[in-house]
């Protein structure tokens, strides 16, 4: 199968989808009205409540609800095969992702911007409010858990990626400042902000960091020779755990203070310079695949599925849930986005078209596990990579970012820039998702409060 056939009728798919059948809900079903008062604008406070400009908020909460997971999902799921996965990315987005969050994103607006949880509330009463909340609250404590050690991870499996990743964040206040002080627009800050964090990638590959090193904690080459093969690999394994903890806890410190920050001033712009980032990163990928053209190597349907490989169903539609329709959308749409809606009617910009664009990045995921990873490995290394179901969904960050590293590196691009850049592309939305999920939480804990006499 050509790669190129497979990224023509997905990209395809998601044009149609929202000219056409997105159109149809907003017009016939939801019928979204111009003079609507949002909630921005009823609730206005310069902190949550935020009218925005549809395209910053469309960054926001297209990145928010990205993350990794459409990253990492579909490059387990084609363990199952290609056509399984790339049915249910493109089906599932246009038919039920997409529309599960436009709808959300409306209904949350029309009820004053209240979660989920709160709706449960009048749509079934108190109890299942509370209930609802409390599930939400550690659904969310879970994924924060996960998001942290993944970005942890991330960073010190690629050392060159801490510059740019850390750096986007001065840049993000800086474009903050700029388009909700000066009044400047969004166009010069964007392209400025572009450039300045493609600077910091290429600047990445000449400064790695790690936090081990900078902070004194590594233990010394002497020191490891001295202590003995059997002592020197315990402080290896020592030092590394050190790392992924202090990782760890400087990631929830930061996200801590970003979550009682105003929306304006650091999560908006980020996630807004992130979506362009990963706007850039989808077309790398897709000319990456137009002109290498490589073989998709993966079977249609893997009849031949490892031992330890459990069946597709249903698992294809739990392994594959960012990136075609999941519940975190909702409470992405219900939490931040409603909040920063300036027109009813940009719900379908925002949610709809939200969702396409994470289905494109879980398309480009299939692409570049299943074609661009071979490139870099070999058929044979692509068929002992999925020949285990532990390795499939062990290295699948691995498989993504070599597999960007090679499309990107036939457009003239240099393997180690192009890896540095797909891992920040994938750090950065792992990190959007970790910055929205903090903040939802501490908009639960503040509905709570209303039952329990909590104050977030």
């Amino acid at each position: 199968m050509s790669s190129i056939v497979l990224l023509v009728v997905g990209v395809s798919a998601f044009l149609t989808g929202y000219r056409v059948y997105s159109r149809y809900i907003a017009h016939r079903i939801y019928q979204l009205d111009a003079d609507f008062v949002t909630p921005a604008h009823e609730f206005e406070d310069g902190v949550d409540y935020v009218p925005t400009n549809r395209h910053v908020l469309f960054g926001h909460h297209f990145t928010s609800v990205a993350g990794a997971a459409p990253i990492v999902g579909p490059a387990i799921a084609v363990i199952w095969g290609w056509l399984p996965a790339f049915l249910w990315v493109v089906v599932g987005t246009v038919f039920a992702g997409a529309v599960h969050d436009f709808g959300t994103l409306w209904i949350s607006t029309r009820h004053k911007g209240n979660s989920i949880g709160t709706l449960a509330e009048s749509i079934v009463g108190d109890r299942a409010r509370v209930l609802f909340l409390l599930l939400i609250f550690f659904l969310l404590l879970m994924v924060n858990a996960v998001f942290a050690v993944i970005i942890a991870n991330l960073f010190m499996a690629n050392p060159g990626a801490v510059l740019p990743v850390w750096g986007s964040l001065a840049v993000a206040v800086v474009v903050g400042l700029l388009i909700y002080r000066t009044g400047a627009g969004i166009l010069v800050p964007s392209l400025a902000a572009l450039a300045i964090l493609y600077g910091l990638i290429w600047s990445g590959q000449y400064v790695p960091l790690v936090l081990p090193d900078l902070l004194g904690l590594s233990p010394s080459s002497a020191q490891l020779a001295a202590a003995g093969p059997d002592a020197a690999a315990a402080a290896s394994a020592a030092a590394l755990d050190g790392q992924r903890v202090g990782l760890i806890v400087i990631l929830f410190a930061y996200t801590f203070i970003a979550s009682v920050l105003p929306v304006w001033l650091l999560l908006q712009p980020r996630d807004y310079v992130n979506g362009h980032q990963l706007f850039v990163a989808l077309a790398i990928i897709g000319a990456g695949v137009i002109v290498a053209n490589p073989p998709v190597v993966a079977p249609a349907v893997n009849t031949n599925l490892p031992v330890d490989a459990p069946g597709w169903f249903p698992l294809l539609f739990i392994t594959i849930a960012c990136g075609a329709i999941s519940g975190f959308h909702g409470l992405v749409a219900s939490g931040t986005s409603s909040k920063q809606l300036d027109r009813e009617q940009d719900a379908r910009y925002v949610g709809y078209g939200g969702a396409l664009g994470e289905g494109a990045l879980a398309l480009t995921s299939i692409l570049a596990t299943t074609a661009g990873f071979a490139l870099y490995v070999g058929i044979d290394g692509w068929h002992a990579h999925y020949g285990s179901w532990a390795a499939a969904s062990t290295g699948v960050t691995t498989a993504f970012v070599n597999g960007v590293g090679v499309l990107a590196e036939g457009l003239g691009i240099p393997h180690r820039v192009a890896t540095i850049f797909a891992a920040v592309v994938v750090i950065s939305f792992a990190a959007t998702t970790l910055d929205t999920s903090v903040r939802l939480q501490r908009y639960i804990i503040a509905e709570l409060g209303v039952e329990y006499r909590l104050k977030a």
